[in-house]
């Protein structure tokens, strides 16, 4: 991270505070003159202008740093340091000067010579004087110090007179306004007063309706009065018969218990018989049982697979290839209950009809294991690579699960949450092959069959 720009304000302070230690008490013995502020302004401006094309060792050691400041900021932020120098290093002055009046052209010639030019800018004229110092440049200066004032008085006068004017025009303009104004009121005065007698005659008509709605209320409340006294005798005739509703809904419920109880008598009975029954037939499975001398089965059919499979001979590599690609072997395992065939959707396709575009062989894939999820009644799922959903498939058939692997993620990767996904002890068959996905799912308890045993199921189809 760059360290951050320092303030204009610290800048300014850093390059004035080692001007002042260096600047001397004042040259040629006589006293600086107090030069007029645009005077003082233009001098350092054009100090400040020239300071980069000085020489490094031609710099006061103050102003090295003031001189790599960006032109905008070199008279803003340096020019109490500039300042200080010029009026305490006549050399640099010298130097500044030299530069200064080089650049003025005609008028910097005529100040070396003691002319003023009358057309030139006092300001321009006191400045050069002030830096060259020929001959009365005091004079000079205090000439342009005293026309700076009276051109700052005189605009004062100009000013002044501009804004009595202003003022002038503006009470004319209000006295306008007024009248215009007091025209305005008058005819709204006289509206007001036709309002209000028309607001008068309303408040007459509304007095008299006011006192035809009260009667009108009183009316109606000994209406109320009457009609109150009608309801109660209303409500009380209804809290009589609801008393006897209620009195009547008591009995049936009493009634409903009784009714409920004998059911519930009857299912007693009709539990004890069923428990009998039961009782009955359990006693004969235990007693068939014993006769048949049956142990407890601990082991599933789906374990005896899986020790066929892992007591199989290691050696023969190319006994195992034709273990998993035989589909008798793939018959045998989708015979078992609730099987989960899991296909790796384009190494089975590549191997078989990869001539085939793509999309056929996505769609001659999924209708062949539609048959087999058809004839076995198993939960079939074939995986294919793919960011997203691909278009030109077909819908799959009923029991075929199609799935496409994530961004970032392989049908290999998808195959392997499938298998650690099912519950231990359920068939779960992959063909692939991957040799790397099927030594994968082996070790999580899923049955690895090649390719080929599927492409030959398919096929024998």
């Amino acid at each position: 991270m760059s360290a951050p720009e320092p303030s204009d304000d610290r800048l300014a302070a850093e390059a004035v505070e080692p001007a002042r230690a260096a600047a001397p008490e004042g040259p040629e013995g006589e006293p600086e003159p107090a030069l007029p502020e645009p005077v003082r302004q233009r001098v350092v401006a054009l100090a400040a202008a020239a300071l980069p094309g000085l020489p490094l060792d031609e710099l006061p050691v103050p102003l090295r740093r003031v001189a790599k400041f960006a032109p905008n900021r070199r008279a803003r932020l340096g020019g109490g340091a500039i300042a200080t120098q010029l009026a305490g290093d006549p050399l640099f002055r010298q130097r500044i000067g030299a530069r200064a009046l080089g650049e003025a052209g005609d008028l910097g010639a005529a100040i070396v010579e003691g002319v003023s030019p009358g057309a030139a800018d006092p300001v321009d004229v006191a400045a050069l004087a002030y830096l060259a110092r020929p001959a009365g440049w005091r004079d000079v200066v205090e000439a342009a110090g005293a026309a700076v004032r009276a051109e700052a008085e005189s605009a004062a006068v100009a000013d002044l007179v501009r804004e009595a004017e202003q003022r002038a025009a503006r009470a004319e303009h209000d006295r306008a306004v007024a009248k215009i104004e007091a025209d305005k009121l008058r005819d709204e005065l006289a509206r007001v007063r036709e309002e209000l007698g028309q607001l008068r005659e309303e408040s007459r008509v509304m007095a008299k309706a006011l006192r035809e709605e009260q009667a009108a209320q009183r009316r109606t409340a000994e209406l109320l009065a009457t009609e109150k006294g009608r309801t109660a005798r209303a409500a009380a005739d209804h809290d009589a018969e609801l008393r006897r509703l209620r009195a009547k809904l008591a009995d049936v419920e009493a009634a409903a218990g009784t009714a409920r109880q004998t059911a519930r008598d009857a299912r007693a009975v009709d539990d004890a018989r069923l428990w009998l029954l039961l009782e009955t037939i359990g006693q004969a499975a235990v007693g068939l049982r014993r006769e048949l001398a049956l142990d407890p089965a601990d082991r599933l059919p789906a374990d005896f697979v899986a020790d066929a499979f892992a007591e199989r001979p290691v050696a023969a590599s190319a006994a195992r290839a034709r273990d998993t690609d035989d589909p008798a072997r793939l018959d045998d395992l989708l015979a078992l209950p609730r099987a989960h065939l899991i296909v790796d959707g384009y190494n089975v396709t590549k191997r078989g009809f990869g001539d085939m575009p793509l999309e056929q062989q996505r769609k001659r894939l999924v209708t062949g294991l539609g048959g087999i999820a058809a004839r076995t009644s198993d939960e079939v799922t074939v995986v294919f690579d793919g960011a997203e959903r691909m278009h030109g498939l077909p819908p799959a058939p009923r029991g075929v699960r199609v799935l496409f692997s994530r961004k970032g993620e392989t049908a290999d990767d998808l195959i392997r949450r499938l298998v650690r996904a099912e519950p231990s002890g359920r068939p779960v068959i992959v063909v692939s092959s991957d040799r790397e996905v099927a030594d994968g799912v082996r070790r999580h308890g899923a049955y690895p069959m090649g390719a080929d045993s599927l492409l030959r199921r398919l096929a024998r189809a």
